[in-house]
């Protein structure tokens, strides 16, 4: 953009709906699923299914989002969105049918997790192709700020989650969550927003008759761009690590809580707070200002590193000692995020972010996978502070290996003004 136009507005009309009706969402999303985490380790009190519960839920997402972005690169993202919003408003209205009638047991939980985790597949790929698509140029890096802050707001509602589930259950929260979809379906149908993308796309479509050798072929056209770009590769690669670690801190850090102190998952909610506040000041940061483009890299790299060392060092501390590294921890967070997502997906082609987003999605659930089932079969029989130390070397590593190992590469993605 020119140094001397006036930037346009980020706040467009269509910009506001979507990021209104993610909210929307997102605070019925939390409240259900974190008291899902409670209602699953209250069944079985095993961190191992607990493990196993996350696992599941993500399994689907190793598989769906790589052909999801395929097919989203063809068709409207927008409808999908909504779409899936309906659909995901009445499996709730469902579950608390169910819950209702006592059909509702930890194997109905579980694939009650499949579907929904299929479901939030799809839909992450398809919103992470079409918000893009809604930032005026030179705002990237503030819209995703914004979207890091209202995530991290959305996240206050956990204890909230935690108290309603030990005073009531978790019925109450299914019903808010399937109204939550309901409206924000309902608002995402009025964005006007063109999807000049398809238009090309379709005409291919027609002269085209097997759907599943074209859909192969849209696959390969994805994992293809993604090596011949050595930068986005090296950062697919990494997140993939990234997640693993993630999946591993998932997987045993909230029953860590629990068996370690009374009433744990307080204690849990008050460092996580400590780092959904440190989120807010980095997103405000980020929202009033723009790091240099040639410090970007180089500011990445340096996140990457300290996030692996708190990562594997701070259930061994003081509670007061781990909310401050957590304070810490989502400043840092927020930084790294707002580089990552504005630099790739502003580099992405619109054409080809369905494709991207999959992959990407595809390979950081992979890791999470694996990270989350490995974690929660070693911590039933070595200590689960010491699993999470290990996993977060091997994330350090990856930082070193692969974002500082590819430095000229990754800094060609990163280091350009948005």
């Amino acid at each position: 953009m020119d140094p001397q136009q006036t930037p346009r507005p980020l706040w467009t009309r269509d910009f506001t709906i979507l990021t209104l009706g993610s909210v929307v969402s997102m605070v019925g999303n939390v409240l259900a699923n974190f008291a899902m985490s409670l209602l699953v380790l209250d069944l079985t009190g095993s961190p191992m299914l607990y493990a196993v519960y996350i696992a599941l839920y993500a399994l689907p997402q190793m598989i769906v989002p790589v052909f999801s972005g395929a097919i989203l690169d063809r068709f409207s993202r927008k409808r999908t969105i909504y779409t899936l919003d309906f659909i995901s408003a009445g499996l709730f209205a469902l579950a608390m049918a169910a819950l209702w009638g006592g059909w509702f047991n930890f194997p109905a939980l579980v694939a009650f997790s499949v579907i929904t985790g299929s479901i939030d597949s799809m839909y992450s790929v398809a919103y992470q192709s079409f918000y893009p698509l809604l930032i005026t140029e030179g705002n990237y890096s503030k819209a995703y700020s914004v979207a890091s802050l209202l995530e991290m707001l959305t996240m206050v509602m956990a204890p909230v989650s935690a108290v309603v589930y030990n005073a009531g259950g978790i019925l109450p929260l299914f019903g808010v969550n399937a109204v939550s979809y309901f409206i924000a379906a309902l608002m995402e149908m009025r964005i006007g927003a063109e999807e000049k993308y398809t238009q090309g796309r379709r005409e291919v479509l027609k002269s085209e008759k097997n759907a599943l050798s074209r859909l192969l072929r849209d696959v390969k056209e994805g994992v293809e761009y993604l090596r011949g770009e050595r930068g986005l590769a090296a950062v697919a690669v990494y997140f993939a690590f990234s997640a693993m670690v993630g999946g591993a801190t998932s997987a045993l850090t909230l029953p860590w809580f629990k068996a370690t102190f009374a009433n744990g998952e307080y204690y849990y909610i008050l460092v996580q707070g400590a780092a959904m506040a440190g989120r807010a000041i980095g997103s405000s940061y980020h929202y009033k200002r723009q790091l240099p483009a040639r410090w970007k890299y180089t500011v990445a790299l340096t996140v990457y590193i300290v996030l692996s060392v708190i990562d594997g060092i701070y259930l061994f501390l003081p509670i007061w000692v781990m909310a401050v590294l957590f304070l810490i921890y989502g400043m840092l967070g927020v930084t790294s995020f707002t580089i990552r997502i504005s630099a790739t997906q502003s580099y992405v082609p619109d054409e080809k972010k369905g494709r991207f987003n999959g992959v990407f999605e595809m390979l950081s659930t992979t890791g999470m996978f694996a990270g989350t089932l490995l974690a929660g079969a070693l911590g039933t029989v070595l200590p689960q502070r010491g699993v999470i130390l290990a996993f977060s070397a091997v994330g350090l590593a990856a930082a070193l290996i692969f974002i500082g190992g590819r430095g000229r590469d990754v800094a060609a993605v990163y280091n350009r003004q948005q």
